[in-house]
């Protein structure tokens, strides 16, 4: 074992599989590197859902190469028949030497037993080369091929003083624009964006993801608890990318049968007067919804943080004060009454982005 190739080839690996985040669907993102006498033989990516996956594409590049050559591998090779053969198998066909694996899969149907038809069929297996960095790549996939449930990313940008907006409403612009290019990737990785109606009406968005280059756009799900959103707003009639409302079962039924009319669904949670947001990440996650970036303002944040439905949190602050006793904070809920039983955040990571500071860690529920 040689823990300096290890890690190259695994940083390799994960390099690939960072560059496909956001477009395999419910799906891992996965990267694969092949070495044969210390010469890079072939590589691959898992690139969308019910397409070959990065070892497939890998072996195909390394041809006869493959035979007797240490392959990299981000996650645990797949054992069984899903919408592609298991990967298992063609390694063990291909007479691999020796595999490389970043961690384990927590999906059930492999759940380390990819690994072990490796070593049965006397493959030579290694675990945990760059555990931390591959687990932290597929961690929307794990939340939701072990919970049901989407990943939920709250994504904020506030002043120093913790205001998303002036005592007037305006909020262009807080963060500078290295951390809104930021912001327009993390909608190109996830699979939908939340806001609240109140967003809706007071902005107009699109939602959709505008970067340097094409990007994929996010399903948009919209938190309305009435169907108070305006018939002409963006959402409901650009029409590039797929809306939908979370609603009640109270919703008024013209109103639905308007918006269903124009394309849009509408997801009945509860039986009001407001959403259930427990019940909607439920729905959601039946609906194969696995990440969501919430850019919710502080009311929607706070009921998301009060129910404990939020997985990450990224902050953006900006070098700003603008004060104002009634302008909105990022998290807007009763809060908690001694500061030892406030949300603590674990895993820190932060950057600074020109002159803002970017800050991100994962939510320690009590």
């Amino acid at each position: 074992m040689d823990i300096v190739n290890d890690e190259f080839y695994m940083t390799l690996a994960l390099d690939l599989a960072e560059r496909a985040q956001g477009q395999t669907g419910t799906n891992p993102v996965v990267g694969c590197v092949i070495v044969k006498d210390g010469a890079l033989a072939g590589v691959g990516t898992h690139l969308e859902r019910g397409t070959p996956h990065a070892e497939v594409h890998a072996l195909n590049m390394a041809g006869q190469k493959a035979a007797g050559s240490t392959v990299y591998v981000t996650l645990e090779p797949c054992s069984h028949y899903g919408a592609t053969p298991p990967c298992s198998e063609r390694l063990i066909a291909e007479r691999v030497k020796r595999v490389v694996v970043a961690c384990e899969d927590p999906n059930p149907l492999v759940a380390g037993t990819g690994i072990q038809m490796l070593r049965a069929a006397g493959i030579q297996v290694e675990t945990g080369i760059l555990r931390d960095r591959a687990l932290r790549l597929n961690e929307a996939f794990i939340k939701y091929i072990t919970s049901g449930h989407p990943f939920v990313t709250l994504k904020t940008a506030s002043t120093l003083d913790g205001k998303i907006a002036s005592k007037t409403g305006d909020s262009k612009w807080i963060s500078n624009e290295e951390s809104r290019e930021l912001v327009h990737t993390l909608r190109h990785r996830h699979q939908g964006i939340m806001v609240g109606v109140s967003t809706v009406i007071a902005d107009n968005p699109s939602l959709t993801t505008r970067l340097g280059v094409e990007g994929l756009h996010p399903i948009r799900i919209i938190v309305d608890s009435s169907l108070r959103i305006p018939p002409d707003s963006r959402v409901v009639t650009d029409g590039l990318a797929p809306t939908w409302i979370l609603t009640t079962e109270k919703a008024d039924a013209t109103k639905r049968s308007r918006l269903e009319e124009q394309g849009i669904q509408v997801i009945p949670c509860g039986a009001g007067p407001r959403v259930d947001l427990k019940s909607a990440m439920a729905k959601l996650g039946q609906m194969g919804m696995s990440s969501i970036l919430l850019e919710g303002g502080g009311t929607l944040n706070g009921s998301m943080l009060e129910n404990k439905l939020v997985d990450r949190i990224i902050q953006f602050i900006a070098p700003k004060i603008v004060g104002g006793f009634d302008a909105p904070g990022n998290y807007m809920f009763s809060g908690y009454e001694l500061m030892n039983q406030a949300i603590q955040l674990t895993k820190l990571e932060m950057e600074r982005l020109d002159d803002n500071i970017y800050v991100t860690g994962i939510p320690v529920w009590h």
